[in-house]
């Protein structure tokens, strides 16, 4: 017989911090890639209209990023992103063996979801690349870009700007392709719709047998 056991993981402000951010990324990606490939032939949207967006996300999302380090250091979120680097490589095995095999052969996670445990030791691993590498990065280099007087005029002989907008570019192409994988992860398993719907009722829904 088989039960549901909830787990409350997301408090409310976590999760409007999570709609916010996700909205303002989507936002920021558009028209970043509008911006990137303007084409007076073919216009994914008005390019006035795109930097102006693509500024006011960039602005609510540094906002957002730097009130969810404030919760995070205030409640009991920040524990779940505590990495023990000590025997990381073997459970980062297990967790690739299993997203590339197990998975497919319905065998149960090394790392399944517990009160103590949101994150498996792959995605800590990546959620801290991300959010402590990736995200203050693109902030820095956003605000370098919309303050360009802020910049160094010559970085070993290379434009500042240039080389502050090939950086900013490059970490947004980062951070889109994990999201695009953090959906992928997010979708699979065995009920893919249980991952979206506990971010918005804050319960992770967890079948005992």
């Amino acid at each position: 017989m088989t039960h549901v056991h909830k787990i409350y993981l997301y408090p409310l402000w976590l999760r409007i911090w999570h709609a916010i951010n996700a909205l303002g990324i989507l936002i920021l990606i558009t028209t970043g890639i509008t911006m990137q490939y303007s084409n007076p032939a073919f216009k994914l949207m008005n390019f006035e209209l795109a930097v102006n967006l693509h500024n006011i996300s960039g602005i609510a999302v540094s906002v957002s990023y730097f009130l969810f380090i404030i919760g995070n250091r205030l409640t009991h979120n920040h524990t779940y992103y505590r990495l023990k680097l000590k025997g990381l490589y073997t459970k980062l095995t297990l967790q690739i063996v299993y997203y590339t095999y197990g998975i497919f052969k319905n065998q149960s996670p090394p790392f399944p979801i517990s009160e103590k445990r949101k994150f498996n030791p792959m995605q800590k691993v990546a959620y801290l690349i991300v959010m402590y590498l990736f995200v203050p990065g693109l902030i820095l280099t956003g605000l370098g870009l919309l303050f360009p007087e802020l910049i160094l005029e010559n970085i070993y002989q290379l434009s500042g700007i240039f080389l502050t907008a090939i950086l900013h570019a490059s970490l947004g192409f980062l951070t889109s392709i994990f999201l695009i994988i953090h959906l992928y992860v997010a979708s699979i398993g065995k009920y893919p719709l249980n991952n979206f719907r506990s971010i918005v009722n804050g319960y992770h829904d967890t079948n005992i047998h």
